[in-house]
């Protein structure tokens, strides 16, 4: 949000440099994200710099306010207009222009008022209003059409204002100091026109902050100094409201309140220049004297007004008074807003309606059919307060963002209706006169409650380290607009009702501390050592082991990725081939009440689709890619109030076996089950888990022939293997095959073995051997394995599949499988005739047990 500190000044005093308010205002919370000058010469603190753009520092001897008192045309040019401009020097100056705006009051003699606009006298420097790029330039005397020219009267572009340049500036009416003393010629253009503008980041818990008056209470509480309300006061001359105008609300939890106040007889016009210049450096187009008013209490107290053509509904009433509803929509209705879109309604859009159908959307944007335009005499002014969470959903429903919704989606106190409406009708009748009705309607069928925290002293005391009084911690707070009533050795705080953010209970006790210390300022706060005493720590070896799985899987040479939670039943559809059945959880989708996007409606039921959709988005990077995710799905349970959390872990890999090097290798050939095997197996060996067996696996995201069920002392863990090509092709993934592994991670960690036994190292030499031997393709190498490892007995050390091969010599329905094996003890050196023993014994085993075959 953009801060004038012209406006700011309106409120509260500023007495420090503005680099060093936007470092008091950051450092409590409230973030300057840059200053914009604005004609105004930057100001330097040692050891603070801010993000500043370039900008043009106004002359206060070259660059005037000017009136130009005639314009006459060119003797050379029809689109040039001499304008005749009285800037205090005494005689007019002749500026040649080619302004447009200017071109209606040519040859009309002395002008009966003014036309009030920037002068620039020469040697000024200005920004080239020609120019594409930036690009500065000093002004020196030159012929224009052979008439000479020394000065100019400037647009916005010229002046660094804006990107305006279509005609100069001009304003309204004569401008006024903030005092209301008005400007005269010659007035150095930094006192009329001159602003810093500080652009504020505002996190949701600061929905106080979101006007230029809620900045004004922190920087008066931070400053320590007054803060000057704008007036609520009222002029009301005219009949009363009552019997013109009422109020029905159907959803007080929506809607907790509504206020109308009316205003006859009243001028459709352009606001004031001061006003229209505000509502510009805020980013908002001035349009009329009364929609600018809504736009303007806005930003000024952040209670968003909506104004009514009064006739329009009286005539949508069929000559009765108007009945205002509030409502939920009926089935199938729409509503054009002022943006000019036919909007169908969903069932939660809170309404302003009358007795003939919609009128606006409550709290983000009214109706087209009732707007005010140029030939609206009486206005009914809104002003009312809408349940934030409504409204946020709302917004999002309906794709509709505006600054109201930016509001009262953060919230906004039903307090404020009631004021923003007295401030709003009272501009307007400043700004376009007529008579405010006597008396304004005012349904409030939920008033809000006070909110009271008792706060123990020495709770200030425990919290922040430092030994306030109660004196010096009811000064704080009253700084920050809090009532505050001492109670021995207890404050008994009374929380201003703007003040949303603030709990009660422990909570609120918190809240205030943070309040003290903010106010106080953090920098402020010494360095203390901890006084209370430490809780006793107590392991968490599910949390210990999660990270032993990462560091593992990050020493194997894989990244981890976090995807999102939330999907769509469509994309995780999409790892389930054509025609096959879903291998995923039967379970129903936790489906979002809300969805922040089309795409996020419910919880996932798999990593798979997550890796994958990874997988995609960084195959336009990357040719080679090894991640793994430990992360929950989500499974709805009936009759459970919250939905299973299990957690799983995924890995994926795809591309090269590994990276290129420098020299220009590519990185071999790509990844195959395999090596996912190996990851697999490499985790196992690092969390220290035994028993695990490999079965072919039936899951139809997988590759039917080339994927493996995980096992663990007969405990199922999960999938591993190809990833079906149909799956494949639907992510965009046809460039190397994928291969992928989707494990119940709980269960795996159920076999981690805490205490494991941990080998020395060898202090004899092993003897090398291998075997093939030659099997039923139905016959796992799993199987194989653990006849040889039996058989070999202690001496033998480890047993390795390092080949696999089917054709000839080998019969047709048979494999060969090769092991490395290891012999090795550390009593003694093994000789030949020890190792040919247990080597026969081994070979007699497979033949005995698996019907295994030696192969020659």
């Amino acid at each position: 949000m953009k801060v004038p500190v012209i406006w700011l000044r309106d409120y509260v005093d500023i007495d420090v440099p503005i680099e060093l308010l936007a470092e008091r205002l950051t450092a409590a919370g409230i973030e300057v994200s840059h200053i914009e000058y604005i004609g105004l010469p930057q100001t330097f603190i040692e050891g603070i710099r801010w993000p500043i753009s370039e900008h043009l520092v106004w002359d206060r001897d070259k660059l005037l306010l000017g009136a130009i008192r005639e314009v006459k045309a060119h003797p050379n040019a029809d689109r040039l207009v001499l304008a005749m401009v009285d800037y205090g020097g005494g005689e007019l100056e002749q500026c040649v222009t080619g302004a447009p705006n200017l071109f209606e009051y040519k040859d009309k003699g002395t002008l009966p008022q003014p036309l009030w606009t920037a002068f620039a006298k020469e040697g000024a420097e200005v920004w080239d209003g020609h120019s594409d790029e930036p690009k500065r330039m000093i002004l020196k005397e030159k012929a224009l059409r052979g008439i000479p020219n020394r000065s100019m009267v400037c647009s916005e572009k010229e002046l660094g204002i804006s990107g305006e340049h279509d005609g100069v500036i001009l304003f309204h009416d004569q401008p006024r100091a903030s005092d209301g003393t008005p400007h005269l010629p010659g007035t150095p253009l930094q006192d009329v026109l001159g602003d810093i503008v500080l652009e504020v980041e505002l996190t949701p818990n600061l929905a106080r902050c979101f006007s230029v008056y809620g900045v004004a209470r922190e920087v008066a509480a931070l400053l320590d100094v007054p803060l000057r309300p704008p007036s609520f006061d009222v002029l009301m001359e005219g009949a009363g409201i009552a019997g013109d105008a009422s109020i029905e609300i159907r959803e007080p939890s929506l809607n907790p309140r509504f206020t109308l106040a009316l205003l006859r007889n009243t001028t459709i016009q352009p606001s004031p220049e001061w006003m229209q210049r505000r509502l510009r450096l805020v980013e908002q187009r001035p349009i009329n004297n009364v929609v600018d008013v809504t736009n303007y209490v806005t930003f000024e107290i952040g209670q968003p007004l909506h104004a009514f053509d009064y006739d329009k509904l009286r005539a949508r009433a069929g000559g009765k008074a108007p009945k205002i509803i509030t409502r939920l929509p009926e089935p199938g209705e729409t509503l054009t807003t002022l943006d000019g879109v036919k909007r169908t309604l969903d069932p939660h859009n809170i309404l302003v309606c009358d007795e003939a159908g919609v009128l606006s959307i409550g709290g983000i944007m009214g109706g087209a059919e009732t707007e005010i335009d140029a030939n609206t005499t009486t206005v009914l002014l809104e002003a009312a307060s809408w349940n934030f969470i409504n409204v946020r959903r709302s917004m999002g429903s309906q794709k509709l963002h505006t600054e109201a919704g930016a509001r009262f989606s953060r919230g906004v106190h039903p307090s404020q209706a009631l004021l923003g409406v007295r401030r709003g009708i009272e501009l307007m009748r400043q700004t376009g006169g007529g008579q405010v009705a006597a008396g304004i309607v005012d349904e409030y069928p939920q008033p809000a409650e006070d909110v009271t925290v008792e706060l123990p002293i020495s709770e200030i005391h425990r919290l922040l380290g430092i030994a306030f009084t109660a004196e010096q911690a009811a000064s704080l707070l009253a700084r920050g607009g809090f009532g505050v009533m001492p109670e021995g050795d207890v404050l008994r705080v009374i929380v201003p009702d703007y003040r949303l953010d603030i709990g009660t209970g422990i909570i609120g006790q918190a809240d205030i501390i943070e309040e003290i210390a903010r106010i106080y300022g953090y920098k402020l706060i010494p360095d203390t050592l901890i006084s209370d005493e430490i809780p006793s720590q107590y392991p968490n070896s599910a949390y210990a082991y999660e990270e032993q799985a990462r560091d593992v899987l990050v020493a194997l040479g894989l990244q981890e990725v976090i995807s999102y939670r939330l999907t769509t039943p469509e994309r995780e559809a999409q790892v389930t081939p054509p025609g096959l059945p879903s291998s995923l959880p039967l379970a129903d989708y936790v489906t979002l009440a809300n969805p922040i996007a089309p795409d996020k409606t419910v919880m996932r039921h798999s990593l798979l689709t997550s890796l994958l959709e990874v997988a995609r988005g960084n195959a336009r990077h990357a040719d080679r890619q090894q991640v793994f995710e430990i992360g929950s799905i989500y499974l709805d349970r009936p009759r459970q109030e919250l939905p299973d959390e299990p957690i799983r872990l995924g890995i994926l890999l795809t591309g090269r076996r590994s990276a290129g090097e420098w020299i220009g290798e590519t990185g071999g050939e790509n990844v195959d089950f395999y090596d996912l095997k190996g990851v697999v197996e490499g985790l196992l060996h690092g969390l220290h888990v035994h028993g695990a067996s490999y079965r072919r696996a039936a899951h139809t995201s997988f590759h039917p022939g080339r994927s493996a069920l995980l096992s663990i002392q007969d405990v199922e863990i999960g999938t591993f293997g190809e990833i079906h090509p149909l799956v494949t092709a639907a992510f965009d993934l046809d460039d190397a095959p994928v291969y992928a592994a989707e494990l119940d991670f709980e269960a795996l960690l159920a076999f981690v073995d805490p205490l494991y036994t941990v080998a020395a190292l060898p202090q004899t030499p092993p003897v090398l051997q291998d075997i093939a031997l030659v099997v039923p393709d139905s016959t796992p190498a799993a199987e194989v394995e653990r006849v040889i490892v039996r058989a070999g007995g202690d001496l033998l050390r480890n047993a390795r599949l390092f080949d696999v091969y089917q054709g000839d010599p080998i019969p047709a329905g048979h494999k060969s499988l090769a092991y490395s094996l290891t012999y090795q003890t550390d009593e003694r050196t093994l000789t030949d005739k020890e190792v040919a023993r247990v080597h026969e014994k081994i070979v007699r085993a497979a033949e005995r047990e698996l019907g295994a075959k030696l192969r020659a």
